[in-house]
């Protein structure tokens, strides 16, 4: 009967790994982001001027849950100004420049300053042609992919008179899967200042 006894429990240690294999191994949570609650969208339209001697010679709508400003101390050339959202340290820079038969170099500036910067760290980059005859604005929407510190850049001008620049910049680590919906909405608002941007006759 000893025999026996070995089989009883050959069996017995069998049936208890079988039993324990079949639970359920822990595994790790796929990872997650904190909500982030978006304001409802509402504009309002720039049309002023910070002192007699900044003008900017423009107008557009911007969302009002942003605050325009212009920072002399950390840019101190006049064009330079601000729709800062304070609540998501999300700000959109903007310059706004003269032209004065230096278009080209204002584009190469631009490119140079808004894209060739950021290629090394970016997955891709798009390009929307903007080209609205009536109100004569002309420029490019840039979209860039990946682990790169702005994700929106654009630039529109007349090319005669005016030119503006702009980009949006998130102040934090950049992680695109979770600023993703943050970027789309303020992406939204960048095109609701191009839809709606005129340039002030002279």
């Amino acid at each position: 009967m000893p025999h026996l006894k070995t089989i009883n429990l050959f069996f017995l240690i069998v049936g208890i790994l079988i039993t324990s294999g079949c639970r359920d191994l822990p595994s790790p949570r796929p990872k997650g982001y904190f909500r982030i609650d978006l304001p409802e969208k509402n504009y309002i339209t720039f049309n002023k001027n910070f002192s007699e001697s900044i003008e900017f010679p423009l107008s557009f709508e911007y969302p009002s849950y942003g605050n325009i400003s212009l920072e002399n101390d950390e840019y101190p050339d006049p064009g330079w100004f601000n729709i800062e959202f304070r609540p998501y340290r999300a700000k959109i820079y903007l310059t706004y420049k003269e032209v004065e038969n230096n278009l080209e170099g204002l584009l190469e500036q631009t490119y140079r300053m808004n894209v060739k910067n950021h290629i090394p760290k970016a997955d891709a980059i798009t390009e929307q042609m903007i080209a609205d005859t009536e109100r004569k604005v002309y420029g490019i929407l840039y979209d860039l992919k990946g682990n790169t510190a702005t994700a929106v850049q654009f630039f529109v001008t007349d090319s005669i008179s005016h030119f503006l620049r702009g980009s949006l910049y998130f102040f934090t680590e950049p992680n695109p899967d979770s600023l993703a919906p943050v970027t789309e909405f303020f992406r939204q608002d960048i095109v609701r200042i191009i839809e709606t941007l005129k340039w002030k006759k002279e």
